[in-house]
């Protein structure tokens, strides 16, 4: 049985998923490359310039190829990542106490739940509505 809300139910979830990614790197870290590069360097990751510079484009490029769909798989896997190094490095909430202890495990829970997201993504791929699905259904029609 075909449900036609399925295509539309998928590309929203995608978007909503992925807009903090695009939106992250775009109108936070690279307006503020300089100040985001100085904060890394305090939390102690190493080469933090070329590191932003590869978290921008991990965040670029994952975020789109998952909201259109286009090998969703791989961007996934480059967001999840992401998301495992900014965790450990930011949200480290076993280093603290009191209401920063509490602020930081909101966010690490946060995290842990996207990656979530990205594995089931990259186990089931991007779904109904997706590009990869779309250029699936040609090669099978058209051979």
């Amino acid at each position: 049985m075909s449900n036609p809300f399925i295509p539309v139910l998928s590309i929203a979830g995608r978007v909503l998923l992925c807009v903090i990614f695009v939106l992250s790197a775009a109108g936070e870290k690279i307006p503020n490359f300089q100040k985001t590069a100085d904060v890394m360097a305090s939390v102690g990751m190493p080469a933090p310039r070329l590191l932003l510079v590869g978290a921008i484009v991990f965040l670029l490029a994952g975020g789109a190829s998952v909201i259109l769909g286009f090998r969703a798989r791989i961007g996934a896997a480059l967001l999840l990542v992401f998301l495992v190094m900014a965790t450990y490095y930011f949200h480290a909430f076993w280093k603290l106490a009191g209401a920063d202890q509490q602020a930081q495990m909101i966010a690490f829970m946060k995290n842990l739940s996207m990656s979530g997201a990205m594995l089931f993504i990259m186990a089931n791929g991007s779904g109904a509505g997706s590009l990869d699905t779309f250029l699936a259904s040609r090669r099978v029609n058209n051979p």
